[in-house]
Order: structure tokens, then sequence, then C-alpha cells
């Protein structure tokens, strides 16, 4: 079969084309919409071969983001839906009906690619801001949240009135007598959003954060900020999501000023015996003195005892007239320069041991310092050490740590009462 019988045929088919307008418009429409999906294919591969090599410069390394979050595929995807729209006028025995519907439907699939390239692009914005030193201080993932909100609203919008061909005001001006129930809807994101606003722009919540929040069961990282939600990783590794505008409305607690401080803070009681606080011996004050720790204490504590006694002349040869040294202000006194002896306790904190009010349970005397790290195994270690010391020095002052009686007290306490009592029944003869 030469060329010149396939042109005959050809024209014989073109002819009877002629003759079936709907069949030849449709043929029309099939053969540009697979140009279209072609010539879309070579944009795509055209587009991302082209930004690959131009992402392996070192100055555009953020081209990666943009590959990475989808953001030239979004915009390679819109290839087919412009060749559609605009080659609709080259379809032969197509109406004009037709050719602006279609032409419709066309840019409402490239205003919907248009609209996830803008979302792509702003998920790589905020990749590229997450790498920055400010992404660890202010989080703009709840705002980067609340844009894509408004694009896609809007774009949903404008597709709407492209199919239905009305203007975008038009259904804009509907939204406004909907405008309670978009309240009533999206209350939650208003409320979140200005809790966002809020939180960041007053610096009261960080990403790595340590956040005690109980009402929640929230106590530990804070791992993401969200638009909804706060994301806290509990120390035993479980994640707690409270909702944005909960941590505005209510209280919570944030260890941050502790961790920049340097200092953790110990406040600690050691319930000491009321029956074992008395006054000092003459022989345990001399043996006092040589405490290193208790040297200075000894020697400006007596010496102001020397000089108050004296001036009270013979009233003070009474027992209750002169002042004299307690086991418990000695042992305050030697906790103290105990703390300020530690290498492990802040000196340029608050570090001082006080006595609180008397309880049931004895007299507090509570050790109140900060330690020169904030690390919690070895906050822990320190507090540990110091109140082991301290409870086993105590003795040496004559004091005794309060400590409610266990069972084995009690049976120690009853048992030799109740030998007395065997023996006595034993030692008794039996009634005749």
């Amino acid at each position: 079969m030469d060329i010149q019988s396939l042109w005959l045929r050809a024209q014989d088919l073109f002819g009877a084309l002629d003759e079936h307008p709907a069949l030849h418009a449709g043929l029309g429409l099939l053969l540009l919409v697979v140009v279209a999906l072609v010539l879309g294919r070579v944009a795509r591969f055209l587009v991302l071969h082209a930004i690959k090599l131009l992402s392996r410069q070192p100055a555009l390394h953020w081209l990666n983001d943009f590959l990475h979050n989808k953001v030239f595929h979004r915009l390679a995807q819109m290839t087919p839906s412009l060749v559609v729209q605009f080659g609709l006028n080259l379809v032969p025995e197509l109406s004009k009906a037709s050719q602006h519907f279609l032409g419709n439907v066309a840019l409402a699939f490239t205003i919907l690619f248009q609209v996830l390239a803008l979302s792509a692009l702003l998920n790589a914005l905020l990749d590229i801001y997450a790498r920055t030193e400010h992404a660890r201080t202010r989080s703009i993932k709840g705002y980067v949240q609340l844009a894509k909100m408004i694009l896609f609203v809007f774009g949903a919008i404008i597709i709407v009135a492209t199919l239905i061909d009305r203007s975008p005001l038009l259904l804009l001006s509907g939204l406004g007598a909907m405008s309670a129930v978009i309240l009533l809807v999206y209350k939650d994101t208003l409320l979140s959003f200005v809790a966002s606003v809020q939180l960041t722009s007053n610096d009261m919540l960080r990403v790595g954060d340590w956040i005690e929040m109980p009402q929640v069961g929230a106590d530990g990282d804070v791992v993401d900020i969200t638009l909804h939600t706060v994301k806290v990783q509990n120390f035993d590794k479980t994640i707690v999501s409270i909702p944005t505008w909960r941590l505005m409305s209510e209280s919570f607690k944030n260890w941050r000023g502790m961790q920049q401080s340097g200092g953790r803070r110990i406040k600690r009681s050691l319930f000491i015996d009321a029956s074992s606080v008395r006054f000092i011996t003459d022989a345990e004050e001399r043996q006092l003195t040589q405490v290193r720790l208790l040297t200075d204490y000894m020697a400006r504590k007596q010496s102001e005892l020397q000089a108050w006694n004296e001036a009270q002349g013979n009233i003070a040869r009474l027992s209750a007239n002169r002042r004299r040294m307690t086991n418990l202000g000695t042992f305050r006194a030697y906790a103290l320069a105990y703390l300020r002896s530690h290498p492990d306790i802040q000196p340029n904190m608050t570090c001082m041991v006080r006595q609180l009010q008397p309880t049931a349970q004895g007299v507090p005397l509570e050790i109140y310092c900060f330690t020169r790290t904030t690390v919690w195994a070895e906050y822990e270690r320190i507090q540990g050490d110091i109140f082991d010391y301290l409870l086993a020095v105590m003795p040496e002052f004559g004091l005794n740590v309060y400590q409610q009686p266990s069972g084995n007290d009690l049976r120690a306490g009853l048992l030799p009462g109740l030998a007395h009592a065997q023996r006595t029944a034993v030692a008794e003869p039996a009634d005749p």
C-alpha cells in the first residue's frame, strides 16, 4: 500500500468525521487530553531534573526542601490543565457552551494545583525556618497551619465559584450570614490561635521546655507546638496532647527558669525529735570547738555569750538566767557551714538552714540551697549525699531524728513486759 492510498483513506476518514460533529469533537478532546498528559510528564521531568542540578550548588541547598515538599512537583501538575485550557480553541466542532464549561473545569484544576503548590511552599519554608536559631525559641508552626487553613478555604471558594461560573465575591458575601455558624465550628481554632500568639509573643513556652501541668497529666518536655495542640513527652515516655487554649486559661509550671539559672533548688526538712534538744555541756563545747567547720562559730558564740552573761552580774549564776548554746543551734550552724563548703552547692544563690514551726512529727530543720547543676540524676545524687551525711552526723550533737514507731519498735517494747509477766505467773503458786 503506497502513501497515496493512505492519504486518500485519511481524507475519507476526516470527511466521515465532518458528518458526525460530536464524534469529531470527542476525538479532538481525547487527542488534546493525551497531548496535555504527555506534556505534563515532560514538563515534570524537565523541571525536576533542572532543580536537582541546581540544588547541588551549596548556595542553593534550600532547593532540597522545595523538592522534599513537592513544590515543583505541584507546579508541574498545572501543565495538563493549562494545555487543555488554552487548547480548547483548537478542538473542531466544539460548541461555545462546551468550550466554556470545559475551560472552567480546566481552570478549577489549575487553581487547585496552585493552592497545593502554595501549601507545599509553606511546608518548605517551615522546614527551612526549623534549622535556624530562632526556631529553638519561637515556633511558627501554628501560624503556618492557620495560613494553610485560610489558603484552603479561599481556594475552595474560588474553585466553586469557577465551576458555577459566578464571582467569588458572591460566595464571600454569603459567608457573612454564616459567620455565627463558622465561629461556632471554629471556636477551638480561634481560641488556640489567640493562645498560640500570646504564648509565642510573650515567650511563655518553647520547644524543649520542661513543663508541669498536673490537671492534664503532663510532666515532661515540650516536643511540638502546633495551632491546636502542644505535645508533651512525659518522663515515662508517654505523650500528652494539651489543647493550646488550655495553656492560657489554666496555670502550668515551666522549669526553664531553673534550667537557665544553672542551679536547682534543694528544699527538704529533717524532723528532729524535740525530746533530744538540750543545752550542750562544757565537755561537749570543748569537743565541738575542735571541729573545723565550727571553729569560727564557736569562738564567736562563746565570746558573745560570755560578754552577755558577765553583763548580767550575780543573777547569771542561776542556770535559767544564763545564755548557753544548744545542740540544735550548734547543729544548725554546722549544717550551714557544711553546705557553704560543699563543692556541688551554688555559692551565689540562697543558702540557709532554718528551723520551722514544731509539729507533731518533731522540729523541722529545713535545708534550703541550690546545686551547681540542673541535671536531674546529678541533682538527686547531690541531695542524697547531703542528707545522708547530715543524718549520720546528727548523733554527734546529741540529736535524734523523729520516726514513728514501727512494728519492730512496738514488739521490742512489749517483749520485756511479756517476759516479766510470764516469769511472775510461773513464780506464783497455783490456787488449791
